[in-house]
């Protein structure tokens, strides 16, 4: 069912879920310090997908790419909650941006996809309304979260087009790797939490609106697209958080705000995914088809070639062992022959018999050219 919804409604769903998870944040906020929140989430994220996908399974044989996207997450969502905490939410999303910009520019081909990614850039500019001004460690915090999700969506997707396991499964169990990774950071500063059963709910309702969702969303759009095409994607989230502000809020979109959204939009519908990656992904699966019809089909022939041999090998043998019985029995004749004849004509004998070997005798005799006496 899945597989029918387009990447771009993936990617808003994402989009709307990423931007519900704050408010549920903000009922922690004011009791618990910002990386045991972080910890919160991704612990309760890990938890769902381990009902929900039994992600161990996989994690035995995840590899290398694997645990270095559960580093990731970990690092990214506590970096995230540490810059939002000093820094406006808007400044940490417009710096988060940038990596995007950086990792769509890197897969541009051709001029009306080159037209597509600065058309979004300037969208993302008029919604975020960037300002560097800040707290310097926030600002650091800030662009290591950008560094960071720029790892997100390079080892993300490579997590999502891979064939071993599936992709969300291998996120759950990358967000257990994330679990253990972030509580050396998190679990001392989430420990306030652990007694208040309401902001248990709020850590559940921040992991399944900021994490289980959003992040199952990428991995669905990221199996569909190009890795520079989702990051171009991307550029939704800034539009639909003011469309979540209008609806859920009543915050009505300036008029800057709407011409922001309508250049992102211009910009998806600008954008196209280039033919010879399509052309290419149609020849993997020729060439993944090919070989198993090739070696079904050799080795049916030789199967075929060897029963024709044994065959061909059985009368060859038959042959022989015919002629030579046949042989047998013509020299046997011959000498029961040669033998009479000889008897024949050393005895008197009388009678019909002796004579026809008498007479036969003669006429082979003068046939060759030659008298045989009788």
């Amino acid at each position: 069912m899945t597989t029918r919804i387009p990447a771009p409604a993936l990617l808003a769903v994402s989009a709307v879920f990423h931007y519900l998870g704050p408010a549920f944040a903000v009922l922690l906020f004011a009791h618990v310090d910002a990386a045991g929140v972080a910890w919160l989430r991704i612990v309760f994220a890990a938890l769902v997908f381990a009902v929900w996908r039994r992600p161990w399974r996989v994690l035995r044989r995840g590899g290398p790419v694997l645990l270095g996207f559960g580093a990731a997450l970990a690092a990214m969502n506590t970096v995230f909650y540490l810059a939002i905490e000093r820094l406006p939410l808007a400044t940490v999303g417009a710096i988060e941006f940038l990596g995007v910009v950086v990792l769509a520019a890197a897969g541009v081909r051709g001029p009306r996809n080159a037209v597509a990614l600065v058309v979004a850039v300037a969208g993302v500019a008029l919604l975020t309304e960037v300002r560097l001004g800040g707290e310097p460690l926030g600002l650091l915090f800030a662009f290591l979260n950008c560094g960071l999700f720029m790892v997100y969506i390079t080892l993300g997707h490579r997590l999502a087009t891979e064939a071993v396991g599936g992709g969300v499964d291998r996120l759950g169990a990358a967000m257990l790797v994330a679990s253990v990774v972030a509580a050396p950071v998190g679990v001392l500063d989430a420990a306030p939490a652990l007694v208040h059963p309401t902001w248990l709910l709020a850590g559940l309702g921040v992991a399944v609106c900021s994490s289980v969702i959003p992040y199952v969303a990428d991995q669905l759009a990221m199996a569909r697209v190009r890795r520079s095409t989702f990051a171009l994607m991307l550029s939704v989230l800034p539009a639909s958080a003011t469309v979540v502000g209008l609806v859920v809020l009543a915050q009505l979109p300036t008029a800057q705000d709407v011409a922001g959204i309508a250049l992102v939009a211009a910009a998806l519908a600008v954008h196209r995914p280039p033919e010879s990656t399509q052309e290419a992904t149609a020849q993997e699966d020729s060439a993944e088809g090919n070989p198993d019809d090739s070696a079904e089909g050799n080795a049916e022939n030789s199967a075929r070639g060897n029963a024709e041999g044994g065959n061909a090998e059985d009368n060859a043998r038959g042959n022989a062992e015919q002629s030579s019985e046949e042989s047998a029995e013509a020299a046997a004749g011959t000498s029961a022959e040669g033998s009479a004849g000889t008897d024949a004509r050393r005895s008197p004998g009388t009678g019909a018999g002796s004579n026809r070997g008498v007479d036969t005798t003669v006429k082979e005799g003068a046939d060759e050219g030659r008298v045989v006496a009788p």
